[in-house]
């Protein structure tokens, strides 16, 4: 019998120093060394809304996870978590990472990295610059 032909493909993980701004499609595995509610809206007639920012790492550096709705729940200090699908956004010239509707957010079992705490990506502050070519 014939292999059944998988639409999905082997995942390749990332490291946090490698994160780049304006790209996406990253597999992590990180700690999740802090996390804090900047946002929470809603009501009984209003959708509820929740954003948190969390400070999240492995062994090659830290950088800030936005973590919205559903994801907030996931998002304990000290928890591993898998990110799956995440993407780099820029907010106020420095990196966020976030997952959106085609990601995924999954707690795992404790990772045995030490968090690498004094190289924090979101406190890196980048320009654009427009380049001309002639």
């Amino acid at each position: 019998m014939a292999e059944a032909k998988s639409g999905m493909r082997k995942a390749i993980f990332t490291k946090v120093d490698q994160l780049r701004p304006g790209t996406s499609g990253h597999t992590l595995t990180v700690k999740v060394v802090d996390a804090k509610m900047v946002l929470q809206k809603g009501g009984p007639q209003m959708r509820q809304m929740r954003i948190a920012e969390c400070l999240v790492g492995d062994e090659t550096g830290l950088i800030i996870f936005t973590a919205r709705n559903d994801q907030v729940d996931l998002m304990k200090e000290g928890s591993t978590v898998i990110l799956r699908n995440a993407k780099i956004d820029m907010f106020k010239g420095s990196m966020r990472l976030a997952v959106d509707k085609w990601g995924h957010v999954e707690v795992t079992e404790s990772a045995s990295f030490t968090v690498k705490e004094d190289n924090n990506l979101s406190l890196v502050e980048y320009e654009l610059v427009n380049v001309v070519e002639e």
